[in-house]
């Protein structure tokens, strides 16, 4: 099942995985780099009484992100690797679970309403666990019912969307993971989430082939169901502005909305191969897509098409 493993940090730089090595894709440079092999084994270099760093070997990555400078990456045996890309070793990696089915489903960077950097790793052992971004302690640890299958923030770091094994999707306090509210709907399970930049606006991505829209003000019912071509809706991302929301079936198809028009303005691009991931760059001008297909693997850019129109000059 294949997750989010692809990531922009900027219009020309990518990070997206290939066989067993996370790659920087430099569309300035026109080539690739590798940024972590986790082929061999892998030595975290944050060692302190304590932290639950151990080292790793041949990991198959499940799920990655990539924000503030760090790299953070899951695995389908439970394992939290975490890198800066301005160093050249393994900051923090560690097995957070000894689960028989241990994935972890989910990763993510954020902020919390202080401003402190957290890493927030969600795991089929219906388990979600909070990391200190600079010391890698462990702060918390939140459990549900079943198993978490996405994790979201809210962007003041106030709210945690939880997706999982459930026809319910959960909103929680992301200081104390107190459940406030149930979000009603969903046929099926749901593997997706993401915040409208406002914060009022959350989007889930479900098995029952549709992403549904949230309004955090009126939460009785959704705002809005989108729906996909096919499959489930594997991936769902809002550009940094609002203005579009993009989300991605497991093969063929990803749909942009135009948040404008109330989400009913839509393009569908037919592609062929397994979808790996989406991103849009921060500038909102690039989406890339990454396509896992052995044959036909790749990485696909779109730019955004803009109509500007002048006045004529009266003299």
């Amino acid at each position: 099942m294949l997750r989010n493993l692809l990531w922009a940090t900027s219009k020309h730089d990518v990070y997206l995985m290939q066989n067993y090595s996370v790659m920087h894709w430099s569309s300035l440079l026109r080539k690739s780099k590798e940024v972590l092999n986790v082929a061999k084994p892998i030595v975290p270099s944050l060692k302190r009484h304590g932290l639950l760093s151990q080292q790793l070997l041949r990991v198959q990555i499940s799920t990655m992100a990539v924000k503030e400078n760090l790299m953070v990456a899951g695995g389908f045996q439970g394992e939290l690797i975490c890198k800066y890309l301005n160093q050249p070793r393994v900051a923090f990696c560690a097995k957070l679970t000894t689960d028989d089915n241990a994935i972890t489903n989910a990763v993510d960077v954020y902020g919390d309403p202080s401003g402190a950097m957290r890493v927030m790793a969600a795991n089929n052992d219906a388990q979600i666990r909070i990391f200190d971004a600079e010391t890698f302690a462990s702060l918390n640890c939140f459990s549900f019912d079943w198993s978490v299958n996405n994790t979201s923030v809210s962007p003041d770091g106030k709210f945690l969307a939880v997706l999982g094994d459930s026809v319910e999707c959960l909103i929680a306090d992301a200081q104390s993971g107190k459940v406030t509210s149930s979000l009603k709907g969903h046929l099926d399970y749901s593997f997706a989430s993401a915040w409208h930049p406002d914060g009022h606006i959350l989007a889930t991505g479900n098995q029952d082939t549709t992403c549904r829209l949230w309004d955090t003000r009126n939460l009785s019912k959704s705002l809005a169901i989108l729906k996909g071509r096919m499959g489930a809706i594997r991936a769902v991302k809002f550009t940094s502005d609002g203005r579009f929301l993009a989300m991605a079936e497991p093969a063929d198809f990803v749909h942009v909305f135009d948040t404008n028009s109330g989400y009913v303005n839509c393009q569908e691009i037919d592609l062929f191969g397994e979808i790996a991931g989406i991103s849009f760059s921060p500038d909102t001008e690039s989406l890339f897509v990454g396509v896992a297909d052995r044959t036909y693997g790749s990485l696909l850019e779109f730019n955004r098409r803009r109509y500007n129109q002048y006045l004529d000059s009266i003299l």
